[in-house]
This record gives structure tokens, sequence and C-alpha cells, in this order.
């Protein structure tokens, strides 16, 4: 009865020294995404690069700095569930969750090239990454292929941006105070390298404690890594692109949370999943469940958002439509992950209803945007 005792209070430690580990590396992984940002935006501006551009690159980029950590971090660790299903789970969060969040806080805005080229660019290297994981595995020379994609897109939105008007450069100044005309001394340019450095620090340790709990909290509750990554972990390291967007959507600024959330899942699938297959020999595997399941629903997602971002305007009724079906996919991952007898009912249900309907909203709101709505750009 004593040992029974004793190794009950043993797992209740156990327990409580994960849930710890896990809310440390969260807040670990926040702090330094935000110190990052910080800083590198405004070296970026004192090297005379452009507000817009440090919006567009650097914040987008940084917000999804807690995925490269984790996902790069879970690869070298051998843990590829975490790190496939934490870029996978964070891109259906970034859109379901958190644009629907912003949208539902303030309709959003969404800007011309967003919806011309942004999204569209996201849906085709959304199908390119399930074509290239169509045999199990993103390999080495197929990551090295995603990140001269980041690479080449950075160069083109930097170049692209340069034709942009001053009321949109004024935005990004607004919104991340860094004028244009500032430019700072040797003693400022040292204090924002030191907060880059920092903030990487504060992301690698905040990794590699998310991770560690990420794996013992699988393992407690006798579920895959995946299921984690896909959740639990996907919804951690988007804190970063929730907490932007949702303060860009309650200013009222322009479509900064909408561009954040498609440059960061752009950037999750070209540099951090390429990033996670470069720095093992042999790629990263892809759990087949994912392949066969989430990553079709992350292109799904992808799509929606062309005919809801079509009017230029994301409504608050579109994003409880978001919310609801993030709620729905969750529901789905959970119930999958346990086997549960209702798995086969629910997804008849989704299937007979949910993806009909969601179908019907879609049509409808292309409609709007096509023959009843004002245009905006």
């Amino acid at each position: 009865m004593v040992c029974r005792r004793g190794r009950g209070a043993l797992d209740r430690l156990t327990s409580l020294l994960t849930t710890a580990l896990f809310l440390v590396g969260i807040v670990l992984l926040t702090a330094g995404a935000e110190v990052l940002v910080r800083g590198a935006s405004h070296l970026s501006v004192a090297a005379g690069i452009s507000p817009l551009v440090v919006g567009l690159t650097v914040v987008a980029y940084a917000t999804s700095a807690p995925e490269l950590a984790v996902s790069v971090q879970a690869s070298l660790a051998d843990q590829a569930g975490v790190a496939t299903g934490n870029i996978v789970g964070s891109n259906i969060a970034n859109i379901l969750l958190i644009l629907g969040l912003s949208a539902v806080a303030a309709p959003l805005v969404v800007h011309q090239q967003v919806v011309r080229l942004d999204v569209p660019l996201m849906v085709l290297v959304s199908v390119a990454v399930l074509l290239m994981s169509w045999d199990g595995l993103v390999s080495t020379l197929e990551g090295f292929a995603l990140v001269l994609g980041a690479l080449i897109f950075t160069v083109f939105v930097i170049r692209k941006s340069r034709r942009e008007t001053r009321e949109i450069v004024a935005e990004y100044e607004d919104e991340f105070g860094v004028p244009e005309t500032e430019r700072r001394g040797a003693k400022r340019i040292v204090r924002d390298i030191l907060l880059i450095v920092v903030g990487l620090v504060m992301l690698l340790i905040g990794a590699r404690m998310l991770v560690s709990a990420a794996t013992t909290t699988a393992a407690e509750l006798g579920v895959s890594e995946v299921v984690i990554g896909l959740t639990i972990v996907a919804v951690g390291t988007s804190l970063p692109e929730l907490a932007t967007s949702l303060v860009a959507s309650i200013r009222g600024e322009r479509d900064i949370a909408v561009g954040n959330i498609v440059g960061s899942n752009l950037f999750n699938l070209l540099f951090v999943l390429g990033s996670a297959a470069v720095v093992v020999p042999v790629g990263i595997p892809v759990d087949s469940v994912v392949l066969r399941a989430d990553i079709p629903l992350m292109i799904g997602a992808s799509v929606l958002c062309l005919p809801f971002f079509a009017g230029y305007v994301v409504s608050r009724w579109q994003g409880f439509l978001f919310l609801m079906l993030y709620a729905a996919y969750v529901t789905y991952v959970l119930l999958r992950a346990t086997s549960h007898a209702w798995l086969g009912t629910y997804s008849q249900f989704m299937l007979a209803f949910g993806l009909p309907l969601t179908a019907l909203a879609a049509g409808l709101s292309w409609y709007h945007a096509r023959y009843v709505g004002v245009r905006r750009s």
C-alpha cells in the first residue's frame, strides 16, 4: 500500500513537472519571438530597410520562429511526429483559429496582393508539400528545395515592396513603431543585436523544453507524438501569430493580421519544413495519417481562403465559421487519437453535412464578392 501511494505521488509529481516544463517552454517561445521581432525590426530599419519590408519578412518570419525552433529540435531528437505535426497543425490553427478570432474581434480588410498572389502561392506550396510527402518522407534534397523557395519568395517580396504606396508603408510604421527615417547609433545597434541573440537563446531553450514535455505527455496519455504536435504544440507555437494578428485586428490596421498569417504559413511550409528535413541525413518522415488526413485538411483550409478573401474583407460570420471548423478539426483529431467508437459516425456526419455547408458558405462568399459586394483593394 505504501509503495502504491509512493508511486502515485511520484506520478503526480512527474505530471506536475511536465506541465510546468511545457508552460515555461511556451512562455520562453512567446517571449523569445517578441524579443526577436523587436530587435530584428529595429536593426533592419537602422540598416536602411523600409518598414514595409520589415513587416512582410522579418515580422512574419519571426512570429514563426517558435515553429522553426520546435520542428528543428524535434527533428534532431528523432521526434518526427512532433516536427511535422507542429508545422501542419500550426498552419491549420493559423487560418481557422487565429484568423477566425481576429475576424470576430473586428472584420479584416485583405489587401489585393494577398488575394491575387500570396494565398494562391500558399495553396500551391501546400499541394507541393503533399506531393513531396507522398512516399512518406520529405528528403534532404526536397528540404533544400523548400528552403530555396523561401529565399526566392523573400527576395521577391522585398523587390515588389519597393513599389508599394506610402499609405501602406505608414501602416507598418504605426504598427511596429519603427519609422523609416529612424537611424540608430552604434549603441542602439549593439542593443538590437543583443536582443536578437537573447531572443534566439530563449527560443532554443523553450523549444527543447516544449519538445521534451510534449513527448512525455504523449507517452503519459497513450497517444502519438503526432497528435500532440497537431494540437497542443501547434497552438503553443502559434501564440506569436495570435498576439500579432489580434492586436492588428483590434487596432484596425489594414491587412497586417491577414498578411502575417499567410506569410507565416508560407514560411512554415518552405523554411521550417525544409530546415527540419535538411538537418537530418535522410530527411524527415511524414506519418501516414498526417499524409492522408491532416495535410489534405491543411490544403482545404488554404483553399477556403480564396472565396472568403475574394471580397477583400473577412467578416465576423466568416470568422465564426473558421472557429467552428477548427473546433470540428480538433474534435476529429482527438477522436482519431483515442480510436473512439464515434469516430466513424462523426466522420460521416462531417462529410454529409459539414463539408457541403462549408462549400455553400464559400460559394455564397464568392458570389457576394463577385456580383454583390464592392471590391476593395
